[in-house]
């Protein structure tokens, strides 16, 4: 649970967010005004109203920026760098989980071709294997 937590949960909260609230409608963090308690009363003029500032929104796309923002030290989920282990059956079965991390990223690449706005944040090889802010 942990692991899954800080690496493949993680990335699917974490990395989009640019991308989903970067066009601030889709949900500010901010409002200047209550939002509507009756259907149908929102327009253009009180949707405008209620969107933050420049300098507000400007805070708030650098902060989703650099949120989104993979590390320049990111290391992936099939990427074992370091070797932990050197027994025979922890090795295999590393060798196993990458097989299948693999696979997986495969299938997610080829599902994502047909797609006019694929969804690569839970590919492994795009997944760090922990939090890093």
């Amino acid at each position: 649970m942990v692991m899954f937590t800080c690496s493949a949960q993680h990335a699917a909260v974490n990395s989009g967010q640019i991308d989903i609230y970067g066009w601030l409608p889709n949900g500010p963090s901010t409002m200047q005004e209550p939002p509507p308690t009756k259907k149908k009363t929102a327009n253009e003029a009180t949707i405008m109203k209620t969107l933050p500032g420049y300098y507000t929104a400007d805070c708030i796309l650098a902060t989703l920026q650099l949120l989104s923002k993979q590390a320049s030290d990111s290391i992936f989920l099939p990427d074992f760098k370091r070797e932990y282990f050197t027994e025979k059956i922890p090795c295999e079965n590393i060798r196993i989980f990458q097989e299948k991390l693999n696979k997986l990223s495969e299938e997610i690449q080829e599902r994502n071709k047909g797609l006019d706005l694929p969804y690569t944040y839970l590919d492994p090889k795009q997944v760090e294997n922990s939090v890093s802010i």
